[in-house]
């Protein structure tokens, strides 16, 4: 069964939906008519039938509540405290001289050498912002920042520029024809 919202339910909607499941099968212990189940729990008869199958297969449990969907965090409580730490040494401290910025990169690479666990690149963002951390804005201004040459940039540069350089020409218009064939 799907739902509009993409399967991502509340614990509260879990335990409803799965109480509409065990009244289900309530009723199928009763020889209720999938349709009249259909009506009377508000739900597609084709759910009920998938419900039936499930239940004369694998019983009461087998219409159960796994849970949230999705995988499980490799990374419990404790390597997320770690994890932290070494994040807060910053990555010169881990090999990263080049600059002070963590990427999802970076902190995928530190994972794997850390804690000898394999995660894709996008699938490190996850365990970041459960811990609070935001890949797309660093924790603190680059060291390299020169307020005083931003400042004058703005004053000076800003101003003469005028609003034909900065916008992109784009492309010119050509001649095109309505018709869905190849123009002889």
């Amino acid at each position: 069964m799907r739902y509009p919202d993409g399967d991502a339910q509340t614990a509260e909607q879990r335990k409803r939906r799965e109480e509409v499941r065990m009244r289900a099968v309530d009723l199928f212990e009763e020889d209720g008519d999938v349709p009249c189940i259909a009506r009377e729990l508000r739900v597609s008869e084709k759910s009920v039938y998938q419900w039936r199958r499930s239940w004369r297969t694998n019983g009461r449990e087998a219409l159960r509540s796994k849970g949230p969907p999705g995988y499980d965090c490799h990374l419990g409580p404790h390597l997320q405290a770690k994890l932290a730490t070494w994040l807060e040494e910053g990555p010169a401290a881990h090999g990263w001289a080049d600059d002070q910025v963590w990427t999802a990169a970076r902190v995928r690479t530190l994972i794997g050498r850390k804690f000898h666990l394999s995660y894709s690149v996008s699938g490190v963002t996850r365990p970041l912002h459960r811990m609070g951390y935001s890949v797309q804005m660093p924790a603190r201004p680059a060291t390299e920042r020169d307020e005083d040459a931003i400042t004058a940039w703005r004053e000076v540069t800003w101003q003469e520029v005028t609003w034909q350089e900065v916008k992109a020409c784009g492309r010119r218009p050509a001649p095109s024809s309505a018709s869905r064939t190849k123009q002889a």
